[in-house]
Parts: structure tokens; sequence; C-alpha cells
């Protein structure tokens, strides 16, 4: 469904932020980006979904396909009409609209009438019965989970093919990002939509997705099944803070540990 093709990204015509990235994203399938921060993943992220742009920032090299269309030089309103939509970070809504306002505008673009725009405000409130209550609610005064709600819902307002979902789980309690994440699994087995997910917690981006990269500095330094990285051991020390026995390590020994990655070496 997704090809990304050996792709450099620079902004402003000077810094170099990916440097060869390669990854696929197959109908149907959860596809989990782990890595530090500054690892090149949103802007992995913007430079599918064509918001590069207004950041200053240009595929120069390498290209990036979906359904066999190339992306990287089509405007970003053109990549939501194709089906691909982006949940970006730090849930960003339109805060004076109601959650109701803000699903819809979800939609705006589509052309198929009020009865079908409906079903598919039912469809989010069944994925989200929260949001149902809330209806009429301002968005400024919802609270972080139930912001992440919305932003998820409106993008699939319009009717995605693949979802771009950066950070869903930041800021969030254990219990909403739990909660979060079986959201993102029904909504990828019920409604087929592909996921590719950028996600800091490692744990759970393991549990959820069916395949994952490893970003590094702008590269792919690591891929493979999700089960497969889950029990690699320096995703394991790395990412998940457990020794080779399975002990979880200090937030010291982890932030300072002086083992060199493997995969780098």
């Amino acid at each position: 469904m997704l090809k990304v093709n050996n792709i450099e990204v620079v902004y402003n015509d000077v810094i170099l932020v990916l440097r060869g990235v390669t990854l696929a994203v197959e109908p149907r399938q959860i596809v989990a980006l782990l890595g530090a921060n500054g690892a090149g993943k949103s802007t992995t992220l913007k430079a599918i979904s064509g918001l590069l742009r207004t950041q200053q920032g240009e595929v120069t090299r390498g290209n990036i396909e979906f359904d066999g269309q190339r992306l990287d030089r089509q405007a970003p309103d053109d990549i939501v009409r194709q089906g691909i939509v982006q949940v970006l970070e730090g849930r960003p809504l339109f805060q004076h609209l109601t959650v109701e306002e803000n699903l819809r505008s979800g939609a705006l673009f589509r052309r198929d009438g009020a009865a079908v725009l409906r079903e598919d405000l039912e469809r989010v409130y069944n994925y989200f019965p929260r949001l149902r209550d809330f209806r009429q609610r301002t968005s400024g005064y919802l609270s972080g989970g139930e912001q992440q709600m919305v932003v998820i819902g409106r993008a699939l307002m319009s009717r995605p093919k693949l979802m771009l979902l950066d950070e869903p789980s930041l800021g969030l309690a254990p219990m909403l990002v739990q909660n979060i994440f079986d959201i993102i699994r029904r909504i990828n087995r019920e409604s087929g939509v592909s996921i590719l997910l950028v996600e800091q917690n490692a744990h759970v981006a393991l549990q959820t997705a069916d395949y994952a990269y490893v970003m590094e500095n702008g590269r792919v330094v690591l891929d493979g099944p999700a089960a497969t990285l889950a029990q690699n051991a320096d995703i394991k020390e790395f990412y998940l803070g457990l020794t080779a026995v399975g002990e979880r390590k200090s937030y010291r020994d982890v932030k300072h540990y002086k083992r060199r990655k493997r995969w780098l070496g």
C-alpha cells in the first residue's frame, strides 16, 4: 500500500534530517516507528502526508508511493483525497468549536451527502462513546484523553485508507493510553484502516503493531515483526528498560548506558 523508497529530507535547503529511509505498510497492517526524540519519526510522517512544505522541508532524494501513485510531489489536500490522513502530535483542535463540529471538519472535502456523514459520525461515536455525551461541548474544555479521541475521530471522518498517528499516548495517563490503543486496534481490525504509528512508548507500540522500524539519527537501523523486535536484546535494554534476564533497569542505568548499540556497530 505505502512504499517509502530511500528518501532524504532537507529543511531550509541546508539541514539533512532523513538519510535513506525506506519502509513499507501493507493493507490492514499496523506499523510502528520507534526511536528517541530527534530520530526523524515525525519528519517521516510529514514527508508522507505532504506537510513538510509548511515547515520549509523537502524530499530531495528517493520517492514515496501510495497504491502505485507517487506522493512526494503532491499537495497535502490531494494526499488526503487519496486516503491518507495524519493525526498530528499535540492533539491540535479547533478549540472554540464543539466536539461534533470538530469531527465534521474532517469530512469537509467529501461530497457524499448528509446521510452518509451521519453514519460516519455514528461510527466515530461507537468507537468513542464518551464523545457522544460531549458532542455539544466546546473542545477547548476537554481533557487530554478526550481531545485525543476527537482528533482520531476527526481523521476517521475523512474515510482514510491509511492513518498516520504521531505520539497518540503523549501526556496521557497509563489507563487512558491503554484505552486509546485498544481503540486503535479496533479501528484497524473492524474498519480495515492501515496505520503507521509513531510512538515513544515502545512497550505499547510493540504490543499493538504487526511490524516495526527503529530509527536513529534520521536512519532506519533495525526492522522486523513487532513480536520479534520485542525479544531483541537491544530493544529490551534501550527501549523497554529490561536486562538480558528480564529485570527492569533503573532510569539512570538506561539513560547512561555504556554498551554501544549493536545495530550501529
